[in-house]
């Protein structure tokens, strides 16, 4: 199990919801508390996090600016206010943390892009690079595209989701309730807010059922559903109140959470994931390929003596060695035909062959089993 807490934490997302940013009454972005944000955002860089940012407030933004009346929007206002809102919404995060030299960069996603393994993959190497970079990723769901049917719906989820592809250890959810309760308190004296939550019980879902902690019925109902997917896959959960300056700070100096416990490490579930699959293709390799496979490394073209498909780049193959016994099962980078035309070459001679510069390993270390 993964500890708890933010110390120590290798990669941690942070989910901020729309009342956090943008004034509920005014419509104005809540400038001084993005500032505070930004200054623990780049205080948990500087202790050797990676930290990715899941945040609402397009159109929340954008329905000020395009002077539209309150109450509920039609699905068009909507869209429109959220491609006028994220023009605004992503400035203020380039001011925020360009005062710490800090790039921001905007990733919009839809459901559609964590169901297609393709779409998923390449923004799985996409929030790598960014952070590789030293970056600040700022997700938001595309709500200027989005319809129902390709909506997370809500930011919970969406975080979870990030947390999982990105391999997070730690998921945030910056909250109006500093944790998740026994009952409602505002209705319940005797309600008590839980520490740690080592497992979600058919008895905890039910608490959530009735609308505890201060939150919508289905508020606290996305939350544990988020917790279920993050602690699934390795990632430790936190709710905790947000509207304070400095959350994440406060947070790590032992402001009110309730944590859920990972139930395993990032890495090994991703493991497991890739290993529970059939593969539509095989590959077989050299055997130095089959000597570099056994050390951790990852499979390189040049290694490669035989292609068989069909496959499409993301799905799992099988990797043979030289007599062909299975190495291992991996996630490929390339399709059939493109391994095929690679097999045994270099890869600086694969922008030649393909006519694109491609990534230089066939299967990573990190998309296999072995």
């Amino acid at each position: 199990m993964a500890a708890l807490g933010l110390t120590g934490a290798r990669r941690i997302v942070v989910k901020i919801g729309s009342a956090l940013l943008v004034d509920r009454e005014s419509g104005a972005l809540r400038a001084d508390w993005l500032k505070n944000l930004a200054q623990d955002v780049e205080a948990l860089v500087q202790s050797g996090a990676e930290v990715v940012l899941v945040s609402s407030g397009s159109i929340a933004l954008g329905r000020r600016l395009l002077k539209l009346p309150a109450g509920e929007l039609t699905v068009e206002h909507s869209q429109a206010a959220a491609a006028a809102g994220q023009i605004r919404l992503a400035r203020a995060y380039e001011e925020a943390f360009a005062q710490h030299d800090r790039i921001a960069a905007q990733v919009l996603v839809t459901l559609d892009d964590s169901r297609d393994r393709r779409r998923y993959l390449n923004s799985r190497a996409t929030l790598h690079t960014l952070l590789g970079l030293g970056a600040i990723p700022i997700v938001n769901e595309n709500d200027t595209i989005a319809t129902d049917e390709i909506r997370y719906g809500d930011n919970d989820r969406l975080a979870a989701q990030v947390a999982v592809t990105v391999g997070a250890d730690r998921l945030i959810l910056l909250s109006d309730i500093d944790g998740f309760y026994s009952a409602n308190p505002q209705v319940d004296p005797a309600a008590h807010r839980f520490e740690v939550v080592e497992r979600i019980t058919p008895e905890i879902e039910a608490m959530a059922s009735l609308g505890v902690s201060g939150l919508s019925k289905g508020g606290m109902i996305t939350k544990l559903m988020a917790a279920r997917v993050a602690t699934e896959a390795g990632c430790a959960m936190a709710i905790t109140l947000g509207a304070p300056n400095n959350p994440l700070r406060l947070l790590q100096e032992g402001a009110p959470a309730t944590w859920f416990t990972a139930q395993t490490d990032p890495q090994a579930a991703r493991k497991r994931w890739i290993a529970a699959m059939k593969p539509k293709g095989e590959i077989s390799v050299d055997a130095g390929a089959a000597a570099a496979l056994a050390e951790g490394k990852s499979l390189l073209p040049a290694g490669v003596t035989a292609v068989q498909g069909p496959f499409g780049r993301g799905d799992p193959v099988a990797i043979l060695g030289p007599g062909g016994a299975r190495l291992g099962l991996g996630l490929t980078r390339y399709t059939a035909e493109e391994a095929a035309a690679i097999q045994g070459r270099r890869s600086v001679e694969i922008e030649a062959i393909l006519g694109y510069r491609g990534r230089a390993a066939l299967v990573h270390r990190d998309d296999m089993v072995t």
